[in-house]
């Protein structure tokens, strides 16, 4: 006989929207907190609440209807150890790696375009590393937050550790509603197509 639980995942999909950053006021506004402000963006224009898990190191907000239930989630641990929540978030809202799309800032992509990618390594961020090795896998959704990068390389830590110019600061703001959109279009199309639809925009 199913549980309730068992039940619902049969019923809806499932979907956990992973936003990564780094927690407190000091860091609010970084461009490595592109993951954080997709995450409160959601949960603004969804009127999501965003509640601390008990006794675990992160925010989850859940959004359902008829046919989907999207949990979305702010680890409050560094970013270097974004990973450590995720088995412990997935037990609780019955999702699987399927099911997970991570969000994070890109220094590959300028400020103002986004990219979705089905899976892929960690290319040096070290949120992507520490997710990858709690769950075993690089086979999951990320979906990516153009930063740019800086002119000289031995400054990385301090370009996304720093915040956005007015210039940049709009498109980056653009770009956050732009991710937001993506992620609910995920929740009603399959991958390849929302892909397809945001690589157009970019281009």
């Amino acid at each position: 006989m199913l549980t309730q639980k068992k039940r619902l995942k049969k019923l809806k999909n499932n979907f956990l929207f992973l936003g990564l950053g780094n927690p407190g006021e000091k860091y609010y506004e970084t461009r490595h907190n592109a993951g954080f402000a997709v995450i409160n963006y959601l949960s603004e224009i969804k009127k999501i609440k965003l509640k601390k898990a008990f006794m675990k190191s992160y925010f989850m907000g859940l959004y359902e209807d008829d046919t989907k239930k999207i949990f979305i989630l702010k680890p409050t641990t560094f970013m270097n150890r974004s990973g450590d929540i995720i088995r412990h978030a997935m037990n609780k809202t019955n999702t699987n790696v399927e099911d997970l799309v991570l969000i994070c800032d890109n220094m590959d992509l300028k400020p103002g375009m986004i990219r979705l990618k089905s899976k892929g390594s960690a290319a040096g961020h070290n949120g992507i590393k520490s997710v990858i090795y709690n769950i075993g896998t690089s086979e999951f959704k990320r979906l990516y937050i153009g930063v740019g990068r800086p002119d000289d390389n031995s400054k990385v830590v301090d370009h996304v550790l720093g915040t956005f110019n007015n210039e940049d600061k709009i498109l980056f703001d653009e770009s956050v509603k732009n991710a937001a959109e993506a992620l609910l279009l995920l929740t009603e199309k399959p991958i390849n197509q929302v892909m397809n639809e945001i690589n157009k925009r970019n281009n």
